[in-house]
């Protein structure tokens, strides 16, 4: 079977090295791919967001599976598309994907089914955003949002009223994040430890995925602004069975019944990002796809072919399938371009990569990378995800800082704290 992956990212270059293990694979392509893609893919020169060309070219080459990385294509309709034309593609369609690309959307959503997360207000315009916040309905801190895609960096945490008002003076006047600040959400902080749930979804039937924390802000501590995620372990320190089965049965079995009763049919990933409160469990976002850097380790610990089960998911035929997962720790720490996720400089050098690739059960996946005559160079914010398993986690990630510890580039940072809390060791 010939299969594409579509995307250029870290999450993309993971996904595409799992499915190159797949016995049903006879040839895999990656559009666009990245460096670390082309030693496994051939890359395709047609850009993530290019839903014709992409479809084409699935057409031409009797692609038998697509796989979607990003969320742009998944809102803009590519499985609608790919559909239409009688080709098979992964994800949920552009109905579906709106629970990621309209945080309003979703909140409203919950509300109307009473799926437990924070009490929030939508502003449509900067003074209605004012009122909400001058109204002294939510305490601070407090979170002001854009509705839609903002690469992660859309959600802002305000301490005090000047700073809220910034946010939200950032987001609907600068259009920091374009047409996503169209509207926003004012909702309160929910405290508590952060869990990043990922399930399949054929529409009905759930299959889990191994449950994963991902660590969101730029510093050590948890300090310093919200990034696409600094690094990711498996399993999650903090979700126990009971509290596994809580939030299936109290967030993501009604979520997918609740989409079909709508008529939005949810096939797919759905990644439930949690707030684990003294409450319990809460939602603070929904995404429409594979985490990113949650799937690195992810793969790490799968066992079963990815193929056979993304092809259930398809056909609708998810019941009874399981995923087998190695019983070790798996982690992945992102090294990061200088200032992200603010401005950061390109064309870095990378130093020490081919050596660290090398070392026995390390993984390196790449995310913001180009090569040129035979160097590798920063090309992203994100630049590198440094993986490994291990029999625990600190072992896991004792290997992992070994490795990095190899690798250098101008302005090069990573956080240092990734499974050194007592409560992540367990």
């Amino acid at each position: 079977m010939k299969i594409l992956v579509v995307g250029s990212g870290g999450r993309e270059h993971a996904l595409a090295w799992k499915i190159s293990q797949s016995p049903q694979l006879k040839k895999l392509f990656c559009a666009p791919g990245n460096p670390g893609t082309m030693s496994i893919a051939e890359n395709v020169v047609i850009d993530s967001s290019d839903i014709k060309g992409l479809a084409d070219f699935a057409a031409k080459e009797k692609i038998g599976l697509t796989v979607v990385g990003p969320e742009l294509p998944l809102t803009l309709g590519i499985v609608d598309e790919f559909e239409e034309r009688g080709l098979k593609i992964f994800g949920p369609d552009k109905s579906s994907a709106q629970l990621e690309g309209s945080k309003v959307f979703a909140k409203q959503f919950m509300e109307r089914h009473k799926i437990p997360t924070g009490r929030a207000r939508i502003a449509g315009s900067p003074e209605e955003a004012e009122e909400i916040l001058n109204s002294r309905e939510f305490s601070f801190p407090l979170v002001v949002k854009a509705d839609g895609l903002a690469a992660g960096k859309g959600v802002i945490i305000c301490g005090d009223l000047k700073e809220a008002e910034q946010a939200v003076h950032l987001i609907m006047v600068d259009r920091k994040f374009g047409e996503s600040g169209k509207r926003v959400l004012v909702e309160e902080h929910l405290r508590g430890k952060e869990a990043s749930f990922i399930v399949l979804s054929d529409g009905k039937e759930i299959v889990p995925l191994v449950t994963t924390m991902d660590h969101k802000p730029v510093y050590d501590g948890d300090k310093g602004p919200n990034t696409g995620g600094m690094a990711a372990i498996s399993p999650s320190p903090f979700i126990d069975r009971e509290l596994f089965s809580g939030i299936m049965r109290s967030i993501v079995y009604p979520t997918v019944n609740h989409m079909r009763e709508e008529g939005r049919k949810y096939k797919g990933v759905l990644y439930v990002g949690l707030m684990l409160t003294e409450e319990g469990p809460k939602v603070l976002e929904y995404n429409c796809r594979f985490g990113d850097p949650e799937t690195q380790p992810q793969v790490l610990k799968m066992e079963s072919d990815l193929v056979d089960i993304l092809l259930a998911i398809i056909e609708e035929d998810a019941q009874g399938k399981g995923i087998q997962w190695s019983p070790r720790a798996s982690g992945c720490v992102v090294l990061a371009s200088g200032g992200y996720p603010l401005a950061y400089e390109k064309g870095k050098r990378i130093e020490g990569l081919v050596q660290a690739s090398e070392t026995p059960g390390i993984v390196i996946f790449h995310a913001g990378t180009k090569f040129e005559e035979g160097e590798y160079y920063t090309s992203g914010g994100r630049v590198l995800g440094v993986c490994a398993s291990e029999e625990n986690l600190g072992e896991t990630m004792a290997k992992i800082y070994k490795a990095i510890s190899g690798i250098s580039f101008e302005g090069m940072h990573f956080r240092r704290d990734i499974g050194a809390r007592r409560e992540e060791q367990g």
